[in-house]
C-alpha cells in the first residue's frame, strides 16, 4: 500500500492500492474538517484499506493543528474503536 495523500484540488484524501483508488471525501472550514464519505472500491473490500485510508488522513488532520467532524459513519465507527484519535473530533 501506498501513503495516503491529501488530494486538495479535489477535496478527498486518496490511498492508492492495487491499481485502485480509495478516497475520504471532505469539506474544509477554517480549522475544522468534515469527513463526508469514504469509498473503497469492492476489489479491496476486507483488506484494512479503509482504516489505513483514515489513519493516515487523521495523521494528516493532527498534524495540520485541525478538528474534525466525522459525518461519514465509517469514520465515526473507526474514531469509537480507535479513542487515541478522540480529541480529534470538534466538540
Amino acid at each position: 500500500m501506498s501513503d495516503v495523500i491529501d488530494n486538495k484540488d479535489h477535496h478527498c484524501f486518496e490511498l492508492e492500492v492495487e491499481g485502485h483508488v480509495a478516497t475520504e471525501h471532505y469539506k474544509l472550514d477554517g480549522g475544522v474538517i468534515t469527513f463526508e464519505h469514504t469509498d473503497v472500491p469492492k476489489d479491496l473490500g476486507g483488506k484494512g484499506v479503509g482504516s489505513k485510508l483514515v489513519q493516515g488522513a487523521l495523521d494528516q488532520v493532527r498534524a495540520a493543528g485541525l478538528k474534525l467532524i466525522p459525518q461519514c459513519p465509517f469514520v465515526k465507527a473507526w474514531i469509537e474503536k480507535h479513542p487515541d484519535y478522540a480529541d480529534l473530533v470538534a466538540r
